[in-house]
């Protein structure tokens, strides 16, 4: 592999090289958390192929970066034709080999992966790119896998996300986006876990939320998903809500992919957890907080056995929790000490 291509997924660290995405699962990896094993097309790689023939003179990104944040529809028509580029061209032929050498050596060529796109500007304290790029499920064969990394690089110029650059005034030029590829699990369950409430902010709880299959049914609005929260200071489970689950993502290897169907009658108002699973992802997401510092958003997935809840739990994501992280902020204004003053303050004539 050429490392300034490609770079497995356990070395990923720079978050300028690996994009947000990759730092964070190659962070979790080398903690010991485990993660699907996999690697990452780097943003040198994208950087080689947007110079080489995408955007050899920077003119689109200059371009999207002229425009005004409230001018939808010209970011939609810039966006439209970048995308279209990013995806027509073909890669350079060095990127090519290193994507394909990496593939390979996580299984052959017909290994089923997630491609999953990792922004170099993704998911700090103050911002939050989730859902704004594109994720592929169930790719197979080393020419899928290429398009489904072109994919990925032209979902950095969805509408939506040039919008969101757009209002926060970050310059087009030096940002890049890495592509995290890694081999598919087909989860029991699946959902995502806070380490504060994203109800109350409370920080003495993880909040758990959970359906069968895949996460991509939570992710995607199809399902009301069963919610747990858990104490940290006694690992009492203090609130449960089981819900009906309707549909069901699901994976089969070798087979059509990502299939979403009704949920078996049996399971449709089942809880997705034991109580044994709710505290063991629980325990989980207090190693990660206390690792990154701060508290986290996490994706999990729950893999079907007879083995211990830990063992069977792996993570696909930590990002910095930013709904309570922007309200901890420091406030707009200095306190004042009447309600009164802060509206005469407006007109200059405090009391």
């Amino acid at each position: 592999m050429s490392g300034s291509l490609v770079v497995p997924l356990a070395d990923a660290s720079s978050a300028a090289e690996v994009g947000g995405k990759g730092a964070s699962l190659g962070f979790l990896a080398r903690a010991g958390i485990a993660v699907p094993p996999g690697f990452v097309v780097t943003a040198g790689a994208f950087a080689a192929a947007l110079s080489a023939a995408i955007d050899a003179d920077g003119a689109l990104r200059a371009e999207l970066t002229a425009l005004p944040a409230g001018s939808l529809g010209e970011i939609g028509r810039v966006c439209a034709a970048f995308r279209a580029r990013v995806a027509d061209t073909p890669l350079p032929g060095e990127v090519a080999s290193a994507i394909a050498a990496g593939y390979a050596a996580l299984g052959g060529g017909s290994a089923d992966v997630a491609v999953r796109s990792s922004a170099t500007v993704e998911d700090s304290a103050d911002a939050s790119f989730a859902g704004l790029q594109d994720t592929y499920l169930g790719v197979c064969g080393s020419s899928s896998v290429l398009e489904h990394v072109r994919r990925c690089w032209a979902s950095l110029y969805n509408d939506s996300s040039v919008a969101y650059r757009r209002r926060l005034g970050m310059p087009e030029d030096g940002i890049a986006m890495a592509v995290v590829v890694q081999r598919m699990v087909r989860p029991r369950a699946a959902g995502v876990m806070f380490t504060r409430s994203p109800v109350t902010g409370d920080r003495s709880v993880v909040a758990i939320e959970g359906t069968w299959g895949l996460g991509s049914a939570l992710v995607s609005g199809d399902v009301t998903p069963d919610s747990f929260v858990v104490s940290k200071i006694t690992g009492e489970i203090t609130s449960r809500r089981v819900s009906v689950k309707g549909r069901l993502h699901t994976f089969l290897p070798n087979g059509p992919g990502v299939t979403v169907t009704d949920t078996p009658a049996a399971r449709r108002d089942a809880a997705s957890l034991t109580d044994d699973e709710i505290r063991a992802l629980a325990d989980i997401a207090r190693r990660v907080e206390t690792h990154y510092g701060a508290p986290q958003d996490i994706e999990w997935a729950l893999l079907d056995g007879d083995g211990p809840a830990a063992s069977r739990i792996v993570l696909l994501q930590s990002r910095p929790e930013t709904v309570w992280a922007a309200r901890g902020a420091a406030p707009v204004a200095a306190p004042k000490a009447r309600p009164a003053d802060h509206v005469l303050s407006l007109f200059g004539k405090p009391l």
